[in-house]
């Protein structure tokens, strides 16, 4: 799909691009079915169209939210490192389609220090309802709780699961609307290529 090499080429490249179109919309609804434009009852809302409000090239905006062992991580103390920032909730049922191709993304690169993956909750019914969900799951990448949608609202977040991907110098280089199968290998190899990047090398030095 053209949209599959254009979030690929950009991860890939580090290139300042336009935020990325949906890439999975039609893998998860059935003809004349669709996502719901509310975030009540479980449906969320989405734009199949290309673009969006945070365009890739952007300096991501500052954050620090706790995890689900109470410990504070903000955006800027992983300046250096190349961050995978999920948005998401434990009633969004595309985001629980797609967390364990994020699991399976995490446990690819648990052993590369400069690689994270930051799933930020938004649940608003507390910690022990995300906790639970996600030891149940065995999920191990971080979760962070914002029940007051302090990312969404930073982010310009018009839909769940929506993603952003990071480079070292903490500029947004592709962002993602809708769920999405993050464990391809191409994928893979996209964010390895992203990571090893001479231009990224040189803003983990500085």
């Amino acid at each position: 799909m053209a949209s599959d090499a254009k979030i690929l080429s950009a991860i890939a490249a580090g290139m300042l691009v336009v935020a990325i179109g949906l890439i999975a919309y039609n893998d998860y609804q059935a003809p004349g079915e669709g996502f719901a434009p509310t975030m009540d009852n479980g449906h969320v809302s989405i734009n199949p169209l290309p673009g969006g409000p945070v365009a890739a090239g952007k300096l991501a905006a500052d954050f620090k939210l706790p995890n689900l062992s109470g410990t504070a991580i903000s955006l800027s103390s992983l300046r250096g490192k190349v961050v995978f920032l999920n948005v998401w909730a434990t009633w969004c049922a595309p985001c629980r389609e797609e967390m364990p191709s994020i699991e399976t993304l995490y446990e690819e690169f648990s052993k590369d220090p400069d690689f994270v993956v930051l799933a930020v909750n938004e649940d608003s019914e507390g910690r022990s309802v995300v906790d639970s969900y996600v030891r149940r799951s065995r999920f191990k990448f971080n979760v962070l709780l914002d029940p007051q949608n302090q990312v969404g609202d930073a982010y310009d977040v018009s839909g769940i699961p929506e993603t952003f991907i990071i480079d070292r110098t903490g500029r947004v280089v592709a962002h993602h609307l809708g769920p999405y199968d993050w464990a391809q290998p191409k994928m893979r190899d996209a964010l390895r290529e992203l990571i090893e990047s001479k231009d990224n090398q040189t803003a983990k030095a500085e």
